[in-house]
């Protein structure tokens, strides 16, 4: 099996890691194959594959999709570095509320699936950074939400000080613990 799947203290949420095949012309990665996400409980059909490029300090997120177009994501950086983090927002989850943060770069080839339920975010770390993700639902403006990436009640440890932020995000609402 090309890939390892750590399991991380937020069920559902899971760190791959892809086995890379490096020589002297270069790499060669698989990236996804149905097969073996299955085998590892992930069972996914991706509907939408997005990428964007973000230069450093541009902090997107936290977002998410409200049901039915709640999405889950198979999130990678194929270039430069970022800090990519999952909030849980699971109805009556023992972990509602928690975050876990994660480095993936061009360089460790690292891969976070993201159920549905979590909101998400990434800051760039390097001087420029590209994300590429894969979505189990497509992009619903109507249904488009998301929770400020500052809310004190998540506390999330983000890198860097100085972010640069959208006015979409800016204006995202704090979570509101139950």
């Amino acid at each position: 099996m090309p890939f390892q799947f750590e399991r991380t203290s937020i069920e559902g949420l899971i760190l791959v890691k892809p086995k890379v095949f490096n020589d002297g012309r270069g790499f060669f990665v698989e990236e996804y194959k149905k097969s073996d996400f299955t085998k590892a409980g992930i069972n996914i059909d991706f509907t939408q594959d997005n990428h964007s490029k973000s230069s450093r300090g541009v902090l997107r997120g936290l977002h998410f999709q409200k049901d039915p177009y709640a999405q889950a994501k198979l999130v990678r950086c194929i270039k430069g570095k970022v800090w990519d983090v999952a909030v849980d927002l699971r109805a009556g989850s023992a972990t509602f509320g928690k975050w876990l943060g994660f480095e993936l770069s061009e360089e460790n080839f690292n891969m976070l699936f993201i159920p549905e339920g979590f909101a998400h975010g990434f800051l760039t770390l390097s001087q420029e950074a590209e994300i590429f993700y894969k979505c189990s639902k497509e992009y619903s403006p109507q249904y488009d939400s998301g929770v400020r990436y500052d809310d004190p009640t998540l506390n999330i440890s983000w890198p860097l000080k100085e972010v640069i932020i959208s006015d979409k995000d800016k204006k995202l609402p704090f979570l509101e613990l139950k």
